[in-house]
């Protein structure tokens, strides 16, 4: 399984204890990259759980689509 994902980020992200959530105290942050709230995670990677292996999504607008090709600039 491969999936697209595009990060806008352009440096670190310092976390500080304003972060922590006040029932849970912990911090969850978002290795998928699909969170509406990134960097944090908000639950957004259980829509991967049944994706098959050798194949590439695209999460667009919360719709996954299968890529069917992916061609790189200097191709």
């Amino acid at each position: 399984m491969a999936r697209e994902v595009r990060h806008a980020a352009t440096g670190p992200l310092k976390i500080d204890e304003d972060d922590f959530d006040d029932e849970k105290g912990n911090v969850a942050l978002c290795l998928c990259g699909l969170s509406d709230d990134y960097p944090f995670c908000d639950g957004t990677h259980r829509a991967t759980r049944d994706e098959k292996e050798g194949v590439v999504y695209r999460y667009k607008d919360g719709e996954r689509r299968v890529v069917e090709e992916i061609r790189y600039a200097d191709e």
